[in-house]
């Protein structure tokens, strides 16, 4: 992991230099630089609070996405090579001074390695631009089909420099941490249209910043702004769809999503559900304490979705409770392998004690489950009901084992 980044970091410094020259710099880009660094420093300062509750709440095995591709994207189009590498490198400083002015939760070394795959898709960004546009750097050409010419240009340019940097941060994540599915490296959908649209604020940025009056960029980072309201909402609404220890699903959303699945199902398939209580949890709790009790609850969390499919649903029930819903599952032998698959990986799950000095290990869980349609269960409640007895027998007949409930038995 530590060659990749220093690998990456050497690819930005070498590429910023191999561009540098290629375009000298006057005196009017120094002032446009100036106005695009102003305008930076106000959108990050008017952003900051929400971008520092999105760092917070964000997984650590997510991609991260904000707006300061904006101003970037700007200075790639409409600024000489060197000053569009100096604007990524003025971006993160400030944003690494105001949306942190204290205790950071992110290594200086991650900061730094993401602004080095910017400036990876920035120099790319730059050798295309160069090749394909009439006037660079500056704004789209006048003319009706040598400005679609442009800005076609300009498109695959936001592309190539979206997609590097995104494919590297994205394996330095799968790197660092286990196996993601795809699907998990990407922070949602509502960030990657936050992405897309500051991209094309971008462009419109450049525009105004070398064709129109700069004080029309008052309005850009109104939008910023205002963009970012619009993702807090959207933050808040899958907060109170997460719990907030394991990061798994809430009880309320699990249930939302079990009946959706099971309104799913069709003729001749079979869905199943599990429902995990984690052995001798109070104590965990009465000798180790509470705070490492939720580290307990975190890494239980973490190794039920590593072991599950990505269409499958992992709850947090309550306490030291869990609940699965797989759906499209073949049967009752293919039901009980996922579980004794899930309670083999949480005998395996050791979790560290900072405060202790001390690791903890084995790990056991007990595990009930039932499949629909089955005799007398024909609703998420009957599925509920039939686990949570299934779950008793096991929890009866010793712990750290597998029951099914009849006739899935």
């Amino acid at each position: 992991m530590r060659s990749y980044v220093l690998v990456v970091n050497l690819i930005a410094v070498l590429s910023t230099a191999a561009t540098a020259r290629l375009v000298p710099v006057t005196g009017t880009d120094l002032v446009r630089f100036g106005v695009l660094t102003l305008c930076a420093a106000i959108a990050i300062e008017g952003t900051r609070q929400i971008e520092r509750q999105r760092e917070y709440d964000r997984a650590p095995s997510v991609a991260y996405v904000d707006t300061k591709a904006v101003w970037s994207v700007a200075a790639v189009i409409a600024l000489p090579p060197v000053l569009a590498a100096a604007m990524v490198v003025v971006t993160y400083t400030i944003a690494w001074l105001r949306i942190w002015p204290h205790q950071r939760p992110v290594l200086p070394h991650r900061w730094i390695f993401s602004a080095a795959t910017v400036l990876c898709g920035t120099q790319a960004a730059v050798v295309v631009l160069s090749l394909g546009m009439r006037h660079y750097p500056g704004a789209p050409d006048s003319g009706l089909l040598a400005g679609l010419g442009d800005l076609a240009v300009i498109i695959v340019a936001a592309a190539l420099r979206w997609a590097i940097n995104t494919v590297l941060v994205m394996v330095a994540i799968a790197l660092s941490s286990p196996p993601k599915s795809i699907g998990e490296l990407f922070s949602g959908f509502g960030d990657q249209i936050l992405e897309a649209g500051a991209l094309g604020l971008g462009l419109v940025t450049a525009v105004v910043l070398v064709q129109a009056n700069p004080l029309v960029l008052v309005g850009v980072v109104i939008a910023l702004v205002a963009l970012h309201r619009g993702l807090l909402l959207t933050q808040y609404r899958r907060d109170a769809h997460t719990d907030a220890t394991t990061g798994l699903v809430t009880k309320r959303r699990w249930r939302q999503l079990a009946e959706e699945q099971l309104g799913r199902t069709r003729a001749g398939r079979k869905l199943g559900v599990l429902f995990l209580d984690l052995d001798n949890f109070k104590t965990i709790n009465d000798t180790y304490g509470h705070p490492n009790g939720d580290l307990v609850l975190r890494a239980v969390g973490d190794a039920l979705r590593a072991e599950v499919r990505e269409q499958d649903v992992c709850g947090r029930w309550g306490g030291e409770e869990f609940a699965i819903v797989i759906p499209d599952i073949h049967g009752e032998e293919t039901l009980r392998q996922v579980a004794e698959r899930i309670r083999h990986q949480v005998a395996v799950v050791s979790v560290a004690l900072p405060d202790r000095d001390t690791v903890l290990t084995d790990l056991t869980v007990s595990i009930g489950g039932a499949l629909y349609p089955a005799a007398n269960i024909t609703s998420v409640d009957d599925l509920l009901v039939a686990t949570d007895t299934a779950l008793y027998r096991a929890k009866q007949g010793g712990r750290n084992r597998v029951e099914l409930a009849p006739p899935a038995q």
